[in-house]
């Protein structure tokens, strides 16, 4: 079983709320527009990451995360991107391949909302744990937090915090 820690749109900020959640998890997962780095050395110093970059990332970001990393956690196959939409507003540079191979967890950031729902067609969970960075016009800053035991994805918690 992995405690996963899904987090976006951090926009160059981390703090102590933050980083208490990420040394609860076994996995921390950042689903792109990083900003700085280090965002992702305060996290990789606790515990281990992956990550994508966003569209606001620079560079030094794109050098060491990819724009897509699918991977599998577990039993689950997993595919996070930073704009990737949403079922079935699939953005047209990830629909084709989903269609073709979707994995079981499609994980996106950029929009600052939070959603999680199913897929049935494409027998799929999507998941945009919001912004938890301070940049941006969400009201409440959000992460989600699950496990993945084999093939179960369960026990899913949105983390709130005020902006």
């Amino acid at each position: 079983m992995k405690r996963i820690l899904l987090l976006s749109d951090t926009h160059s900020y981390i703090d102590a709320d933050i980083l208490k959640y990420v040394e609860q998890a076994d996995e921390v997962w950042h689903a792109g527009d990083i900003g700085d780095l280090r965002v992702t050395d305060a996290i990789k110093k606790i515990k281990p990451l992956r990550g994508v970059y966003g569209n606001i990332d620079d560079a030094k970001v794109r050098v060491e995360f990819p724009e897509h990393n699918r991977f599998m956690c577990e039993d689950v196959d997993v595919w996070i991107t930073h704009i990737g939409g949403y079922p079935p507003k699939y953005n047209t540079r990830t629909k084709e391949a989903l269609q073709i191979n979707p994995p079981r967890l499609f994980i996106c950031g950029h929009s600052h909302i939070l959603k999680v729902m199913p897929d049935k067609k494409l027998n799929l969970i999507h998941m945009n744990p919001g912004a938890v960075g301070k940049h941006g016009f969400h009201k409440v800053r959000t992460m989600l937090r699950f496990t993945i035991d084999g093939s179960k994805i369960e026990n899913l918690e949105v983390i709130e915090f005020k902006k």
